[in-house]
């Protein structure tokens, strides 16, 4: 796997970036993010865009949408405000922030029904919850 890298203390970069494998930011980036691979923003890094990836680490500054179709992981470091995060799993780390909306998607990319029942495990075990044809 490829990994493409943007550093630069002062570098800001704004657009449409199309990268066909994994990329790790190290400054400001701003407008929307098409990875086909892994997305690390790290600690000197922030993006604020619109972003479909597979995986995304994120160790600096998040603010957008964000469609991933594998694992999101936000570590200690990590600052995310996103609108709407859209992922398979989310991991936040002991010192991690977020702050927005997360649904989980099922396995064809697409989010789970809402309208599920949910019960606590000692209602379920006591037989409480409806019955079973």
């Amino acid at each position: 796997m490829t990994l493409l890298t943007i550093v630069g203390d002062h570098a800001k970069i704004e657009g449409k970036l199309e990268i066909a494998d994994s990329i790790q930011i190290e400054c400001e980036v701003g407008g929307e993010l098409n990875v086909g691979g892994r997305l690390v923003i790290g600690e000197k890094g922030g993006v604020n865009a619109n972003v479909q990836t597979v995986d995304a680490i994120i160790m600096g500054q998040y603010d957008g949408n964000m469609v991933a179709s594998g694992n999101v992981e936000i570590a200690a470091t990590g600052r995310v405000s996103g609108n709407n995060i859209h992922t398979d799993s989310l991991v936040i780390s002991k010192g991690g922030f977020f702050n927005g909306n997360v649904t989980k998607i099922d396995e064809r990319g697409a989010p789970e029904k809402v309208g599920r029942q949910v019960y606590l495990v000692d209602d379920k075990r006591s037989g409480v919850g409806p019955s079973k044809p």
